[in-house]
């Protein structure tokens, strides 16, 4: 995955979120815990929570973290009940992810994520952008749920985070992977 530029996108992504030492962070749909460890790495004092529904994945994250020397807590669960209290994390994340809830859960996900978010928190997203022509053949395979994007579209994204009463909900940047093959959005929003 690095070597189809999901490393650098995921660095881009962390970026923009200028997280400090005393943050609390979310990942939601941490997978195997790629961004946690991340996320370590640049504010080793911040704390780290990543959850994902697929305990295969967690398992996996957990000897990543291991290996990578860092801890976080990792939980199981869905982005659209998220099991944290209100208001209880300054920055949340999701790489990769949305392209995968249908769409009647997307609304809800980004309705949960406003609610763990401290007030003046951020929301800070990275996914797969469509222009046009839906993604067919090999390229398919690497993204997994490519009849999903249809529903990415920037403008999309953005209403839905408004539409849950985000802040600022934004469009960042335009990003593109695998040789250009492959465009990204990155998006970001606040807790008012």
């Amino acid at each position: 995955m690095g070597l189809l530029g999901f490393d650098r996108a995921r660095q881009e992504l962390i970026d923009q979120a200028k997280i400090e030492p005393d943050h609390r962070v979310l990942d939601v749909g941490c997978g195997t815990g790629t961004l946690i460890i991340m996320l370590k790495r640049r504010c080793a004092a911040a704390e780290i929570v990543g959850l994902d529904p697929d305990p295969k994945a967690l398992r996996r994250a957990e000897n990543k973290l291991r290996r990578a020397e860092v801890s976080a807590q990792l939980n199981q669960g869905f982005a659209d009940e998220l099991p944290y209290e209100a208001g209880s994390f300054d920055r949340v994340f999701s790489s990769f992810m949305f392209h995968h809830l249908e769409e009647q859960d997307r609304e809800k996900a980004l309705q949960e994520v406003r609610r763990v978010l401290k007030p003046g928190g951020s929301f800070h997203l990275l996914d797969f952008a469509v222009a046009g022509e839906i993604i067919h053949g090999h390229l398919s395979c690497l993204i997994h749920s490519s009849e999903k994007l249809k529903d990415n579209a920037p403008a999309r994204i953005i209403q839905l985070m408004r539409n849950v009463g985000f802040k600022d909900a934004v469009k960042v940047k335009d990003g593109k992977m695998l040789l250009g093959l492959l465009q990204t959005a990155y998006y970001r929003a606040s807790r008012s």
